[in-house]
């Protein structure tokens, strides 16, 4: 049985709400009716639905009580609810007061690329070592970061905490809400250009990041960018910075890529360490980088924590590795599937096709002999006025050398389509359901295949029409101990 979280006379206390209804405890908070668990607080946020509407379904599925401004129509009068003038804020009260009962040592992680992906192994990091509190998903906006913190139990003794932000001003709050013992910033790349003037604007707001540290608390953050000094700047005392420079506090100081992996020789606050990632990404091998100097800022065992990271794996969506097999008898006629088309901007763009070039096709195993590294990239958005030349520039990426062939998806892609050499130029199709009906067309066993582009052009649905293609009830992930070949 889970452990009771928060009781109906807590939770009005910190939101100064109205309890209606009968006394009741809950042991998880819910914003939504579809994963939620009997004994969960729903909350009732108004969002791109009103949430009142789902009351009656969450009470129905077990939910202890929800948290409403209002009494939704049809209730019965037991219904227990906490009133309260508004729910975001009510929200927000329930994570200030969570956040200042729990013991937990606190990290809150932002930048322009990584952020989710840092967190998780953050999580896989410190799992060993105390009792992890980290959202499920991509919790990082205005109502994410309040419900990672409602959820904090007062025996955590981690809280990893991601904040993101689509226009100025958004981190600051959220970092005071969170008030981390250790901020930890991945990297500043252009993303989100629309509500930003340049790269510069982009690194004061994320920096705002340290507006929320803790007394004595640590911030940490790239060495090696043109903003890295914008970035010290706003840090209390003297930043920890990571990164591949001398002058780095923690340095990246040799990384051997291979299919599948990287393996990294490091040195972290002048420690000596040697660490593996499971990918081939040298963005994730430096992503790793700043969540083990997070790690130890945060008191955890250096050792124990290299040891945790080995667990990580790239989610869905997010770089993902995996081997897809097209015949149920014959194991070798299969293609690799990099799926990384969560989101996208130029700098998470250029980090996954060094991951493509990376990774080895497998000759004379398909239909064409020679296998194939295959590009299949969707429009980047939010760019701004430059975005068209953004999208052009893509073709002049070292990695795009080792790819055979690229696929274009989207308005703003066609500008790539048209930059690339004639040899390398696939389809250009206008949306992402054009060519998930050409999946079958567009892949060949032996070949290497990267889905990449932002959430809006819909991308992840022509690698989740890819990963179709294996026969029913044949597994398509690639056991570690199979994974060969190198950069």
């Amino acid at each position: 049985m889970s452990a009771r979280l928060w009781t109906s006379d807590q939770a009005a206390a910190a939101t100064g709400g109205r309890l209606e209804g009968p006394a009741w405890e809950a042991t998880g908070v819910s914003i939504d009716t579809r994963t939620l668990a009997p004994g969960d607080l729903f909350v009732a946020l108004e969002d791109q639905r009103d949430g009142h509407d789902f009351v009656a379904d969450a009470l129905a599925k077990g939910g202890a009580a929800a948290l409403v401004s209002r009494r939704p129509e049809g209730l019965p009068a037991e219904a227990p609810l906490l009133v309260v003038p508004d729910v975001l804020k009510g929200l927000g009260d329930l994570a200030r007061v969570a956040r200042a009962r729990s013991r937990a040592r606190v990290v809150a992680i932002t930048g322009s690329v990584g952020k989710t992906s840092t967190k998780e192994m953050l999580r896989a990091a410190l799992a060993g070592q105390g009792r992890v509190h980290a959202a499920e998903a991509s919790y990082n906006n205005h109502w994410g970061v309040p419900l990672t913190l409602a959820r904090l139990a007062e025996d955590a003794d981690f809280a990893v905490i991601e904040i993101g932000m689509n226009h100025p001003g958004e981190i600051a709050p959220l970092a005071r809400l969170a008030r981390p013992h250790v901020g930890l910033i991945t990297t500043i790349a252009p993303a989100h250009m629309e509500a930003f003037a340049g790269l510069e604007d982009i690194a004061r707001e994320k920096a705002s990041l340290f507006e929320g540290l803790e007394a004595g608390g640590t911030a940490i953050l790239p060495g090696d960018l043109a903003v890295s000094p914008i970035l010290a700047a706003a840090a209390p005392g003297t930043p920890e910075t990571f990164g591949r420079g001398e002058s780095c506090t923690h340095r990246l100081i040799e990384l051997g890529l291979a299919e599948g992996m990287c393996s990294v020789r490091a040195e972290i606050g002048g420690e000596a360490l040697f660490y593996r990632v499971q990918s081939p990404g040298a963005h994730f091998a430096e992503n790793a980088l700043g969540a083990l100097a997070a790690a130890r800022a945060l008191g955890a065992d250096l050792a124990h924590a290299v040891l945790g990271l080995g667990s990580w794996r790239p989610p869905e969506g997010r770089g993902r590795v995996r081997r897809i097999a097209l015949d149920p008898v014959m194991p070798e006629m299969s293609f690799t599937l990099i799926d990384d088309a969560f989101n996208a901007n130029p700098a998470s763009m250029a980090a996954a096709l060094e991951v493509l070039a990376a990774t080895a096709p497998r000759d004379g195993v398909g239909r064409i002999e020679r296998g194939r590294r295959i590009a299949i990239l969707g429009d980047m958005l939010e760019l701004g006025s430059g975005e068209e030349a953004l999208h052009g520039a893509l073709a002049d990426l070292g990695a795009m050398d080792a790819v055979d062939l690229v696929h274009c998806v989207g308005p703003r892609m066609r500008r790539l389509h048209a930059r690339l050499p004639a040899q390398k130029r696939g389809r250009w199709v206008e949306t992402a359901e054009e060519l998930c009906q050409q999946a079958h067309q567009l892949v060949d066993a032996g070949d290497v295949v990267l889905v990449k582009g932002s959430k809006g052009s819909r991308v992840s649905r022509v690698a989740a029409a890819l990963a179709a293609l294996a026969p029913a009830g044949v597994p398509d992930d690639t056991p570690d101990d199979e994974m060969q070949g190198s950069a």
